[in-house]
């Protein structure tokens, strides 16, 4: 990708080596005294209770003071910081076209764990998006994990990852998240799979849209590098995955889809560029 001495995005919260937040550290200190009479009176340890107040205030109080933003100094973090400027570019041509306006979403690089408007995370799950804050979730080491273990290297397949994500927050303005949301509550676990693996599939679409404008409008993609990102679905896939996990596969428990489906959306995407091929949820055939 051609992305250096391109735009970086001004909605990237650097919160790298800061931790989640401190057990307690919203409480104040009539909180922390009430913790520990409590802790005295009734023998628990104070920490537990402390992580138990903690939890309950993240629920009531969901909305988490954000990192100011700035410009990201360091190479990965400036190439995060491109790609997301990237998606803005595409989306705010897109989006209108289907009777909404595009608004930013805010990229947030963490370390190791991380807390959002939907809760204490751990950097295992991988990439997250958090429809309540409008807010992408990314641990960089993801992409160090893609390229050594799951053997998924380039800078198109890392960009593929960011604009999968941004694939969600155009899902939510669109208003289909809330709506597959509301379906299944409604469902059983094997339905509430079955559209959760649309709803991957179609952000996955979204991603090769964006690629599609990326490459042919701004000259940002390179020879080789759809490519990159196409071995990156497959690496991802529910059924490559369980496959390296448990040695067998589960169809009825995937919740992204398997490699060839993840593939097949990414490629509808990057070989149109129009949003409209990315209708998961009418299609017949995954």
């Amino acid at each position: 990708m051609r992305w250096q001495d391109q735009r970086e995005s001004e909605n990237v919260e650097d919160r790298r080596g800061l931790g989640p937040a401190r057990i307690g550290g919203g409480l104040g200190i009539g909180g922390i005294v009430l913790v520990l009479a409590v802790s005295y009176f009734t023998g628990m340890n104070p920490l537990t209770l402390l992580e138990l107040m903690s939890g309950l205030q993240s629920t009531t109080e969901p909305q988490i003071e954000s990192v100011p933003t700035g410009p990201v100094k360091d190479e990965i973090g400036r190439f995060a910081s491109v790609v997301l400027a990237d998606t803005e570019d595409t989306w705010h041509q897109l989006l209108p076209k289907a009777g909404r306006q595009y608004e930013n979403p805010r990229l947030v690089l963490f370390t190791g764990a991380v807390h959002s408007a939907c809760g204490a995370t751990s950097s295992a799950v991988g990439p997250f998006y958090c429809p309540q804050d409008r807010k992408l979730y990314l641990d960089l080491s993801f992409f160090k994990e893609m390229s050594q273990r799951l053997g998924a290297p380039g800078d198109f397949a890392q960009a593929y990852v960011i604009a999968h994500e941004v694939g969600h927050h155009v899902q939510n303005l669109l208003g289909i998240a809330e709506k597959v949301q509301r379906l299944q509550r409604q469902a059983s676990e094997t339905e509430g799979n079955a559209l959760s693996v649309r709803m991957e599939l179609q952000a996955d679409c979204l991603a090769g849209v964006w690629g599609y404008h990326a490459s042919r409008e701004r000259g940002v993609i390179e020879p080789g590098d759809f490519e990159e990102g196409l071995t990156a679905a497959a690496a991802i896939g529910d059924d490559q995955l369980q496959k390296m996990s448990r040695g067998y596969v589960q169809p009825e428990s995937w919740t992204h889809g398997s490699s060839q489906q993840r593939k097949t959306w990414l490629r509808k995407g990057l070989e149109t560029g129009n949003p409209d091929v990315c209708d998961t949820f009418s299609s017949n055939q995954l």
